[in-house]
């Protein structure tokens, strides 16, 4: 015991790079100074033995929509990273758009960092945005510390956040490959989108079809082929797209997707009448879509799974599918949902660490994220991993309590989380690493 450390965290099932397995985690000045057999007699100011509690590395979601400033009232720093800590996830990536101002210049990316400043439970880090006319903003933006760039191709659903042609994709892309940067993108094609032809699901999801997605995944990998540019589709919901990627991944472009939790688990045929705590788009669809996309999963095709936390005030969720607002909130939820069915498949806690913690980080450039590693920061999750509970949406730290997932008995529960080592409620603002 010749080293002495502020932490030690022991657990008979440690997720750690190379599975699951008994470990000790000793943690110094906020990172993993040392990863120990179970039982390794190691000096701690403070100890604590989860026992069969498994220990998990603190998730990372790429993909969340804060808000602020501008519309808070849907959402707010402080209320979103508390419902990230309840769910053990330990850094977000926060959006561009539905804030006011988006995040497409360094001075708009100033503004929101003065929001969230002081107001965050875990760690925060930004997304730029690329828009009609701002490519010249971009530099600037990566300069300035963002992760890299958000793109609509298809209206986003607010006017200040256009969509790109393809000439501007080709412009965005073509100026973030010179500075070796990442462009995400909401990949819809606009010319394979109705209107819907009645207020119910089945309307809806008939107005997103999958060929909207194929069709405009096909189009942005063939221009990042042509243009080097390093890119990604968020929020993935076509399991036939897949081959699209593979075969023009094949064909030179760095082009990689993410899919979400609602889209593994939630299933068209499921969506009650007038249940719009189910719209997104893309849109939730069939149940043999959903298997096809864990098939993705399994076999690398899909890189990570991330929220698309996409809050609103509740009345802008009343009426119908075809004016209800698109977006579904699971920060919170995102582990527990995605574990009880992955696990139901055979799955296990290291998959599930792969998908939502190391996954993202890798994305985004989190070096020191996403693993339980020497060197990296102690963001640390005890996890009840055989504890079922049902969901209650006044339980959840949101800022409204609108859940598809409400009465939903799920398995997996959130005990404690350490963020640099100490109990999560004090994150940071994060930028890129130069």
């Amino acid at each position: 015991m010749t080293d002495s450390y502020d932490l030690v965290v022991r657990s008979r099932r440690a997720v750690l790079p190379d599975g699951e397995r008994p470990a000790a985690v000793a943690v110094r000045a906020g990172r993993i100074a040392a990863v120990a057999a179970y039982d390794a007699p190691l000096a701690a100011a403070e100890t604590t033995d989860l026992g069969d509690v498994a220990l998990l590395p603190g998730l990372v979601d790429s993909h969340v929509h804060v808000n602020e400033p501008g519309r808070t009232e849907w959402e707010g720093f402080a209320t979103a990273t508390r419902a990230a800590a309840a769910g053990g996830v330990t850094a977000i990536v926060d959006m561009p758009l539905n804030s006011l101002p988006p995040t497409i210049s360094a001075g708009a990316l100033a503004v929101k960092r003065a929001a969230a400043e002081g107001a965050c439970a875990v760690d925060v880090g930004f997304w730029g945005g690329a828009i009609p006319g701002n490519a010249a903003e971009l530099r600037g933006l990566h300069e300035a510390g963002v992760y890299g760039f958000k793109c609509f191709v298809s209206p986003s659903g607010v006017e200040e956040f256009p969509e790109l042609d393809e000439a501007g994709i080709r412009d965005a892309m073509t100026a973030i490959a010179a500075f070796g940067g990442l462009l995400i993108v909401h990949a819809e094609d606009p010319a394979g989108l109705l209107e819907p032809a009645g207020p119910g699901y089945a309307e809806f999801l008939a107005s997103r079809p999958p060929a909207s997605e194929s069709v405009a995944i096909a189009r942005v990998a063939r221009l990042a082929a042509e243009t080097g540019c390093r890119t990604h589709i968020v929020h993935l919901s076509d399991a036939g797209s897949l081959p699209v990627l593979a075969e023009w991944r094949a064909r030179g472009a760095r082009i990689s997707a993410e899919t979400c939790p609602h889209y593994l688990t939630l299933a068209a045929e499921e969506v009650p009448e007038g249940g719009t705590e189910f719209k997104c788009c893309p849109p939730i669809r069939g149940g043999d879509n959903q298997e096809g996309l864990w098939r993705g999963l399994a076999a690398g095709e899909i890189a990570c799974v991330v929220s698309d936390h996409s809050p609103c005030v509740p009345e802008l969720k009343k009426g119908g599918f075809d004016t209800a607002w698109g977006g579904i909130s699971s920060l919170q939820l995102g582990l527990p949902v995605v574990w009880s069915a992955a696990r139901a498949r055979g799955y296990g806690l290291a998959d599930v660490a792969a998908w939502m913690a190391a996954g993202p980080a890798e994305l985004t450039g989190l070096t020191a994220k996403g693993r339980i590693a020497v060197g990296g920061d102690a963001d640390l999750v005890a996890f009840a991993a055989d504890r079922g509970f049902v969901v209650d949406p006044g339980a959840l730290r949101q800022r409204h309590p609108v859940t598809p997932y409400a009465g939903r008995e799920l398995t997996g529960v959130v005990e404690d989380v350490w963020l640099r080592g100490e109990p999560a409620g004090h994150g940071r603002l994060l930028r890129r690493d130069p």
